[in-house]
């Protein structure tokens, strides 16, 4: 049962208000574009309840908490497939409404309906960050060193304490978490950081080691270190424009950075052990739940961005998926054939699931599958 409270509770509560965020893109562009919407649901398989709003959508609760999606007037199923073109709905429904159906709509308007999912888990992240930039502020230390350690990259490139980070690898340094990022992401990377020293500038050349740390949940990462280090994290409240400003700047740094390190496993200098499944996502949610609200939010952020991010990957199923679709159907001039549609979306189905069970065989596998099994029954 504490597993339960700890972490599955916190794991649905994130999951299913980020799962509405995204759909409610869909629904809400949709909607903008005269498209009926049939149904919205937060989950899948079988409804436990729901109810009828007066536009004539149903929504839902689900059985199966892992997503959601929403069905507009026209579609064969959840993922937005085209019915086989006859005059009745599926499952001998009313007449198709072609002025309502989202297959009879303009390519522009389904692929702003498409790319809406997405963009709305983005914006979540950016009013999730510029909240709490306002009202707790932004952490922020000081991109100086101040601790070298011997033996460290830093010391054998000469760094000194009180070196002030002005830029590293072409990337600007504001502040030291900066250089964390830049560092973290490209060990045994050699790079150039130009430096403030003594008021005056000057340029050197680090190569981050290779090390490996492990979580508390037991997941080891591979991430490049200098040995620097520096203390007294101030929390800057900023105003609310400014707040705005750099809660998007965070977030399109969150995302390359996420993609940067997707980019490393796909090119094998990182391992595939860091892709975690809906298990590892659990267990950062009650850890984030159980540190408090910033980093709650923190973690919600960062989870927001990479559904939105995912979604926008390129595999049939997902939107990405669709948005290739689209833009084959405007440099042909015509939709692609039925029978390569569904081709595509069994590839998809199979590339999603092949991914989800590879995950969650890390999670088994790095969360120790007799420890977890008895936190689950205990």
């Amino acid at each position: 049962m504490e597993f339960l409270t700890a972490y599955l509770v916190p794991f649905l509560v994130v999951l299913t208000l980020l799962v509405f965020v995204h759909e409610l893109g869909h629904y809400w562009v949709a909607r903008r574009n005269q498209v009926r919407v049939e149904v919205f649901s937060i989950g899948f398989g079988p409804e436990i309840f729901g109810w009828n709003d007066r536009a004539g959508t149903r929504w839902k609760i689900s059985a199966i908490p892992l997503g959601g999606y929403v069905r507009f007037h026209g579609d064969e199923d959840a993922f937005s497939r085209p019915a086989d073109g006859s005059d009745d709905e599926p499952g001998g429904g009313p007449p198709l409404d072609l002025s309502r159906s989202f297959h009879q709509k303009r390519l522009g308007q389904r692929a702003a309906i498409g790319v809406a999912g997405p963009a709305a888990n983005f914006l979540f992240a950016i009013v999730l960050l510029a909240g709490l930039f306002a009202i707790v502020g932004r952490p922020s230390t000081p991109p100086d060193v101040g601790a070298v350690s011997p033996g460290s990259a830093a010391a054998e490139a000469g760094l000194m304490p009180g070196d002030r980070f002005l830029s590293l690898a072409g990337s600007t340094i504001d502040r030291f978490e900066d250089i964390q990022q830049v560092v973290r992401l490209r060990p045994t990377e050699t790079m150039t950081a130009v430096l403030l020293r003594d008021g005056r500038e000057m340029s050197v050349t680090l190569t981050p080691r290779l090390a490996e740390v492990t979580d508390r949940f037991g997941n080891v990462h591979r991430i490049g270190m200098l040995g620097i280090s520096r203390g007294g994290t101030v929390y800057e409240r900023l105003d609310p424009a400014r707040s705005v400003l750099v809660a998007a700047e965070e977030t399109v740094s969150l995302t390359g950075a996420t993609l940067t390190a997707l980019g490393q496993i796909v090119a094998g200098t990182r391992t595939t052990d860091e892709l975690g499944g809906p298990i590892r996502i659990a267990q950062m949610s009650g850890e984030a739940a159980q540190t408090g609200a910033v980093a709650a939010i923190w973690f919600m952020a960062l989870l927001s961005i990479n559904l939105g991010l995912i979604n926008l990957f390129p595999i049939p199923m997902l939107d990405g998926g669709h948005l290739v679709f689209y833009a084959v159907e405007w440099v042909r001039g015509r939709p692609l054939g039925e029978k390569a549609q569904d081709y595509g979306f069994r590839v998809g189905f199979a590339l999603v699931l092949g991914l989800m069970l590879f995950a969650t065989w890390n999670d088994l596998v790095h969360l120790r599958v007799l420890e977890f099994l008895k936190a689950l029954v205990t």
